[in-house]
């Protein structure tokens, strides 16, 4: 995939306007810009970077202890058993009842937890677990095991370790014995739970037996699932049919997905809890967005990013909407019943609905993020660790704490969306609070009660897979990490899936299907992500994995190419070519501005000749791109000015050129004193101090009459340059583009004129007050000229400081 920003002579184009498959949005990552300020209970502190990898380095030991305490004393068993110090097994182990629904002694923590040692660099280990998993898993038990679970901890396990073992291979030159191995686990596993998919109405049971299907006597009276448990599927049965080329899988994950949708309230767009996997009546009727239901408004959102299908955007959009009108009560998040959705269901709120934050940073609404991550952040003081459950007034509810990671994880998006270093602080308290309270001697032991402290004889198989690895990430440098966690979308039990997937197209499945959206279920323009994420495309690994899904090719269209030169944002046929060729534009930043980003992907284009079209387009207009930076570089004026009264040390700042006066180029100059114009705006028939403004630079503000008539009045006047700066309050180049002047098309103005931005002329301004009794002398030229000036002093410098050097006799021999 190719993607690239550019300008467009519209004034704005939004992403409600293209419904269209859409590769990937920026990472992760594509966000809200806004810069918001909020109250903490903790005064933001910078962390050095000292502290941070020192945190870093604790997170990895931290993974380490819990992880060697399950492999010596718990593997092969699904889970350690931190306080027995030894291993959980079913039917061996006493039972938990429901809760042991997660075990099928297939070696859980680990298959889990593979994906964690690669981020964590750890590649021998990680070769050693993997040749573990191949020698000592398998499926075929007679053993009932949760649909849900084992597809998040397990398939995906295996999915990401395989998509990892094949990216070392080719990027450490390890691992060359691997031949696909964890994705025939993974296939055979996902065969094993198809058939709980069998139901009247596509939306799969609950629970399946490894070996016998439903076949199993216990399961007839099977009924009942979750939405979560029914809508956390796809993301990993779509990446499994497309790298298998089984398209099986996706298929019953996406029926399964349709079927909910259908089941939602069609007054408030809400979903229930708990539901009739054979007709589809809901039993709980409970809408909320955490136990039960949390993960299917994820996997709505990243099935989009993952897959492109617009209408996951469309369907997340509508739920998005109504959870934020109906159970959002600011900070808080509270239950209501989906058929009246006015009437809360319960006055408490579970942990799980930590995750919120995370998703709402990724589908770009900033604000409500920040406030909900806070309310459980102070939640979390308050009673230590975030408990099970808590009510509105933030007492404990459920006391239990499990380790779970969805805090940490809201908290490490919201870090990469602002940068901001409070939440760097906040994943300190956290680790901490896990070293002091949850350590024990073998692993890290869950909490029955946060009140008492009390340990439980639980380490969850998430502990290692999420926790710690968003722990681990939260305090890392992208250069810290092998791979660009960019360019992956992460499942609900953060397994990495890399957006690359999406190339890998399944032409036997038909993701086009008559749904019942408007057009403003796509309405969510796409904001600036400077503030969010790095400006770097997130573009996804090419041969990153070896697929072998068939792609089916079209002809082509025929006639002449429309080429990037020719290109017109507003000429709606150019519009339809550039989608044909498989080309997405999206508005970004401020729509005023019309700036659009493009997205390629051949798996959009109409036909492969149409897609090898659109990637000439593409190389097209990154060159037109490339030219017009160069352009622009080239027309940046500077306005330099000395720091000392020997004018010895200058500085400049940048300023944009005018298309009506004469260009200043290569070594040509303007110097003068500066003098402010008398009106400020330069806009009456007369200056007030003509006289003083003789000779010298002139400095009027942007507003009430056009560029040019100031520049004639300067002119007029006999200034030998005019400086306009800018009346809009906190505006600056190094934020927005450059800014040219136009004038009216007579060519009268003889004198040099440049337009500053208010955040460097507030420097200029600076400088002249400094200097109250003498004017402030300034020179007008080329940016590249004063840094060549700049580098031609410089150098003049050291040769007549070495000349000096060589010329004197040394106080001393050595």
């Amino acid at each position: 995939m190719i993607m690239m920003t550019t300008t467009s002579s519209t004034s704005s184009l939004s992403c409600s306007a293209q419904r269209q498959h859409w590769l990937v949005l920026l990472a992760l990552f594509i966000f809200v810009a806004s810069v918001l300020s909020t109250e903490s209970s903790m005064p933001t502190q910078n962390m050095s970077h000292k502290e941070r990898t020192e945190l870093k380095e604790e997170a990895r030991e931290m993974f380490y202890h819990a992880y060697r305490a399950y492999m010596e004393n718990a593997y092969p068993a699904d889970e350690l058993m931190p306080l027995s110090c030894k291993g959980r097994y079913r039917g061996v182990t006493p039972s938990r009842g429901d809760m042991d629904d997660i075990l099928g002694n297939f070696s859980m923590t680990l298959v889990d937890t593979l994906d964690t040692l690669v981020l964590l660099g750890d590649f021998a280990e990680f070769e050693h677990a993997v040749k573990l998993v191949i020698r000592d898993v398998q499926f075929d038990s007679d053993i009932i095991v949760s649909v849900f679970e084992t597809n998040i901890r397990m398939v995906g396990g295996l999915l990401s370790a395989h998509i990892l073992s094949e990216y070392l291979q080719k990027q450490a030159d390890v691992m060359h014995w691997y031949k696909g191995e964890l994705l025939e686990m993974a296939r055979e596993l996902g065969y094993r739970l198809l058939p709980a998919f069998n139901t009247s109405t596509g939306i799969p049971h609950a629970r399946v037996n490894l070996r016998l299907g439903m076949k199993d006597p216990q399961l007839k009276v099977s009924r009942e699932t979750c939405t979560a448990c029914a809508g956390t599927i796809l993301l990993e049965f779509a990446a499994l049919s497309r790298l298998t080329g089984d398209p099986i899988f996706e298929v019953r994950a996406h029926a399964a997905m349709d079927a909910l949708w259908k089941l939602r309230h069609r007054g408030s767009d809400l979903m229930g809890t708990v539901l009739n996997v054979h007709s589809g009546d809901w039993v709980r009727r409970d809408s909320g967005v955490g136990a039960g239901i949390d993960s299917y408004y994820e996997y709505l959102f990243k099935s989009y990013v993952l897959l492109g299908d617009d209408k996951y955007l469309a369907r997340f959009n509508r739920h998005y909407n109504a959870v934020m009108k109906y159970v959002s009560e600011g900070p808080m998040l509270l239950d209501v019943l989906m058929h009246r959705p006015h009437a809360k269901s319960r006055n408490f709120m579970d942990s799980l609905l930590a995750f919120w934050p995370g998703l709402q940073v990724l589908s770009g609404d900033l604000k409500p993020a920040v406030q909900t991550h806070e309310m459980l952040y102070q939640v979390m003081q308050m009673h230590t660790l975030i408990p099970e459950a808590f009510t509105v007034d933030f007492q404990i509810h459920w006391g239990q704490h499990h380790l779970r990671p969805e805090f940490i994880e809201s908290t490490y998006f919201l870090y990469r969306a602002t940068g901001d270093h409070h939440y760097l602080q906040v994943g300190k308290r956290a680790l901490k609070t896990l070293q002091q309270y949850t350590k024990v001697a073998c692993g890290y032991a869950a909490v029955s009660d946060v009140r008492t402290g009390k340990h439980d004889d639980r380490m969850d198989s998430f502990v290692l897979s999420e926790t710690f690895k968003y722990l681990y990430l939260l305090f890392s440098e992208p250069q810290d990490l092998i791979i660009n966690v960019d360019e992956f979308v992460f499942t609900t039990e953060a397994h990495l899936l890399p957006l690359s997937i999406a190339q890998l197209g399944n032409s036997t499945f038909s993701f086009r299907q008559s749904d019942d959206h408007n057009v403003l279920d796509f309405m969510r323009t796409c904001p600036s992500s400077n503030k969010l994420f790095p400006e770097k495309v997130r573009k996804p690994l090419r041969n990153f994995i070896t697929g072998s899904c068939p792609r089916t090719t079209g002809s082509g269209s025929g006639g002449k190419r429309l080429s990037a030169l020719d290109f017109q944002a507003s000429n709606a046929d150019h519009l339809r070519a550039v989608y044909d060729m498989g080309i997405t534009m999206v508005s970004v930043g401020d729509r005023s501005q019309g700036k659009v980003r493009l997205f390629h992907s051949f798996y959009n284009a109409k036909s492969h000749e149409e897609g090898e079209m659109g990637l000439q387009f593409m190389q097209e207009m990154l060159e037109l791109t490339k030219l017009q930076s160069m352009n622009q570089l080239a027309q940046l004026q500077a306005v330099a000015f000395a720091l000392d009264e020997h004018l010895q040390d200058w500085t400049a700042l940048m300023a944009g050129p005018s298309h009506f006066s004469p260009e200043l180029i290569g070594e040509q100059f303007v110097e003068g004193d500066l003098v402010l114009a008398k009106p400020i705006r330069a806009c009456n028939e007369k200056l007030t101090n003509a006289e003083e403004v003789k000779g010298k630079i002139l400095v009027a503000e942007r507003g009430d009459c056009t560029f040019v008539s100031k520049a004639r009045l300067a002119q007029q006047a006999g200034a030998t340059a005019l400086i306009v700066c800018d009346n809009v309050p906190g505006s600056s180049g190094e934020t927005q583009p450059m800014f040219a002047m136009s004038g009216d098309g007579n060519d009268d103005v003889l004198i040099p004129v440049v337009f500053m931005y208010s955040l460097e002329f507030g420097k200029l301004s600076t400088a002249m007050q400094r200097r109250p009794q003498t004017p402030l002398r300034v020179r007008i030229m080329q940016m590249v000229e004063f840094k060549r000036w700049q580098l031609a002093k410089e150098a003049h410098q050291n040769e007549t400081a070495a000349t000096t050097a060589t010329t004197q006799k040394p106080d001393k021999e050595l």
